[in-house]
């Protein structure tokens, strides 16, 4: 038996942590408060041969209706900030907006971008998110991980490692634990400024109004366009299967109108990949991520109405 400080809570629907609001149960959440309890369920699953998935913010994830078999553990819970060196540092289960305020309050530069930007330090930083020509890492200095081994390593950023939107924790397995912003002095109102200018420009285009996990497709230069745009062209945007809907405001979005199904949602993104494929002859590339226990393979198809 685990013991945490923090929550152990068995047949958890998922649905209520991520941002879509869709997903079954975990057979086992662990919520731990100290990143020595997160380790110590890592090494648990471990030991016992159990599978354990871990969870940030839920805001790039689309868990299928059937749920996660094992164990989840969500970092949410692993959260705090300090200045140390000239570096701001955060937890892992800290939203990375608050970390953007924080910096604002501080009079850092740097993490305008991701302001109001939803998911946690460790999402952001697994996914090496960006937004308005700007990624976390340009501002990290350093990424402290907890091994398969049980210590913890600090991990300095090299900056080749890190592309569009991929990170090399996407190619192995560590459990993030906190990350080291390194950002510059600047204008508090100039940062406000720019920070609120981004905030406007996410709600002009709809990011707050559903559940969603926000863009489902990368952008790719060789496009010619933002993805966005080409499913517009295509006269997509609306398209609408079960509860789930291709956002009638942006092409690249997908909202739960209401009871959507992991289904629903997976069925319009093969739908949307199929259509820029045969129309276009582009191969769109995901990026919100499908896991968990699905009831057909990838392979299979689906159709939509309008």
């Amino acid at each position: 038996m685990i013991k945490i400080d923090g929550l152990l809570l068995p047949d958890e629907p998922l649905a209520a942590h991520t941002s879509f609001r869709i997903g079954g149960p975990a057979d086992l959440y662990a919520a731990p408060r100290s990143p020595q309890d997160a380790a110590r369920v890592i090494q648990a699953c471990s030991g016992a041969g159990v599978p354990c998935f871990l969870m940030g913010g839920g805001t790039n994830l689309l868990v299928a209706d059937r749920g996660i078999r094992g164990v989840v553990l969500d970092t949410s819970r692993l959260s705090g900030m300090r200045v140390e060196e000239g570096l701001l540092i955060a937890e892992a289960g800290t939203p990375i907006s608050a970390v953007a305020d924080e910096a604002l309050r501080l009079g850092l530069s740097g993490l305008e971008f991701a302001a109001s930007l939803p998911g946690s330090v460790g999402g952001a930083v697994w996914m090496n998110a960006r937004c308005y020509e700007r990624e976390i890492g340009d501002v990290l200095a350093f990424v402290e991980e907890r091994g398969e081994d049980g210590a913890v390593r600090r991990r300095l950023v090299e900056k080749r490692e890190w592309s569009y939107k991929h990170s090399p924790y996407q190619d192995f397995g560590a459990l993030i634990v906190r990350a080291g912003f390194r950002l510059s002095a600047g204008d508090r109102e100039a940062i406000r400024a720019l920070m609120l200018d981004n905030r406007a420009d996410r709600e002009s285009k709809g990011h707050f109004l559903h559940p969603c996990a926000g863009s489902v497709f990368k952008n790719s230069r060789a496009f010619g366009a933002p993805t966005g745009r080409l499913i517009d062209s295509l006269g997509l945007k609306g398209t609408r299967i079960g509860g789930a809907q291709i956002a009638p405001f942006h092409g690249n979005i997908i909202i739960n109108t209401g009871g959507a199904t992991a289904r629903d949602v997976r069925a319009l993104m093969e739908l949307m990949e199929a259509e820029v494929s045969v129309r276009l002859g582009f191969a769109l590339e995901r990026e919100v991520i499908l896991v968990g226990e699905w009831d057909r393979p990838e392979s299979e198809g689906a159709g939509g109405t309008r």
